[in-house]
């Protein structure tokens, strides 16, 4: 019998270690940032219980949940005339009394209701673990991704919002990625919705509005008229969706637009102060945009969203995120409002890749190796190698004795930076040859100078 072919379930990938070095350099900006800001850690089950996932996405992302079969028989104590219903959740949670996490951020709301007489109110957390959906898998778009979120509940300030645009710039103008982060308001889209005549249609209307950008304005229209959307409520629809000009000249024709509508009015309210907090801050590098066309399909939204898009390379959103004002009230914790948004770390490397932006010393964990000759030439390193690595260097003896030039190729292909020889008259001498892996110069530096000697080599690199 032969051997089964080895693979992996589709939207799912295994990392080489060049990719987890690049991978954890984007770990590693994100949570500095965070960190700066005053940001905690947490970290929440894979699993949650299905109850807790269910109904939070809206009916879309209720078909994307992954539902983990329940152990032993499931089909036990069924009740057949649920497998005759049309609506799928009651048999999901009959069979199924979990399933893995679609986002971070319900977990969130859930983790704060649990612990909140342990929790600081305002609470600032960041979060970087993977999520999981069922989702066809393309370019950019993967069943199993790390969302890197951070949010802050127990607030309602604005001021709030304009910080997390800071943290969206600050990380990519640290990680070299020129971007655009679109911004805009869930009640400003409420009122949309009454104003085309279709109020009871927000959702519909919102998960075709946030369409726009994957299949185009005409596509999202065709939807909205499937939807039971009039030709006439499109017509007034389509000057909103493609309102141009400056933000403060958006603002203010929203503004001559809403008449008599409170929550509409309120919405432009926010965006005004939001950008006001923004102008105070200072001139940032992303550059922020009110796009009316902007929705966001996720349902616990209410105030201002976010999406970011990088300039150079065609991938999708690699940032959003919004507010919620009463998320945790579906666990019985009311009147929590909370903003947070979610850095799509996969799409990040992609576009990273694309560009040719992470930096060339990143591939090498080892900085300097050693070579060798044999046991007495490995021993005569041993020593040296620990204090290379006290000092913070790494460094590594090549494990067996073998010819110099497989020696080498190891350390070329490794981008190892500096490679230590060893041989017989090293030793009489006590001395260490070093060769320049880059420039191929090589010289002689005595036994106990030898860590003084790297140190200064690999902090100039």
């Amino acid at each position: 019998m032969s051997a089964q072919k080895p693979s992996i379930p589709k939207g799912t990938r295994d990392f080489t270690p060049i990719e987890m070095v690049r991978r954890n350099y984007i770990f590693d900006i994100i949570r500095s940032v965070f960190k700066t800001y005053g940001y905690l850690p947490i970290e929440t089950p894979a699993m949650e219980n299905l109850t807790t996932l269910l109904g939070k996405y809206g009916e879309e992302g209720d078909k994307l949940l992954f539902k983990v079969l329940n152990s032993g028989d499931f089909t036990k104590d069924i009740d057949p005339n649920l497998l005759k219903q049309g609506n799928p959740n009651p048999l999901s949670i009959a069979i199924c009394d979990k399933g893995l996490r679609y986002d971070l951020t319900v977990p969130f709301a859930r983790f704060v209701v649990m612990y909140q007489n342990e929790i600081t109110f305002p609470f600032k957390r960041y979060q970087i673990q993977p999520v999981w959906r069922a989702d066809r898998p393309q370019k950019g778009r993967y069943r199993e991704f790390y969302q890197c979120d951070v949010d802050v509940i127990g607030s309602n300030s604005l001021l709030n919002e304009a910080e997390l645009v800071m943290i969206i710039n600050e990380v990519f103008t640290k990680l070299g990625v020129r971007t655009v982060i679109k911004v805009n308001n869930r009640k400003i889209l409420t009122w949309i919705a009454d104003f085309i005549g279709f109020p009871d249609k927000l959702i519909d209307i919102t998960i075709a509005i946030d369409k726009i950008d994957k299949v185009g304005l005409d596509a999202a229209i065709a939807e909205l008229e499937g939807k039971g959307i009039s030709k006439e409520g499109v017509t007034k629809l389509k000057p909103i969706l493609t309102l141009t000009g400056s933000n403060p000249g958006k603002i203010e024709r929203l503004r001559k637009m809403i008449v008599d509508s409170e929550v509409g009015l309120k919405g432009v309210a926010e965006m005004e102060e939001f950008f006001d907090y923004l102008e105070a801050l200072g001139r940032i590098k992303s550059e922020v945009e009110l796009d009316l066309s902007l929705a966001r399909g996720l349902n616990y939204y209410t105030g201002a969203i976010f999406e970011v898009k990088a300039k150079d390379v065609e991938i999708g959103s690699i940032c959003g995120g919004g507010r919620y004002d009463d998320l945790t009230g579906i666990f019985g914790l009311k009147d929590m409002s909370g903003v947070g948004v979610s850095f799509g770390a996969d799409r990040i490397y992609d576009v990273m890749l694309q560009l040719n932006l992470f930096p060339e010393n990143l591939i090498s964990s080892t900085q300097v190796m050693f070579t060798n000759f044999g046991r007495y030439e490995a021993s005569y390193c041993l020593n040296a190698i620990r204090s290379l690595r006290e000092k913070g260097i790494s460094a590594e003896l090549y494990p067996d004795s073998t010819k110099l030039k497989k020696q080498f190729d190891y350390a070329n292909k490794r981008s190892i930076g500096y490679v230590v020889i060893a041989g017989e008259s090293e030793m009489h001498n006590r001395q260490f040859s070093v060769k320049n892996m880059i420039t191929g110069e090589q010289e002689t530096i005595p036994f106990n100078s030898l860590t003084e000697y790297l140190l200064g080599k690999t902090n100039q690199a």
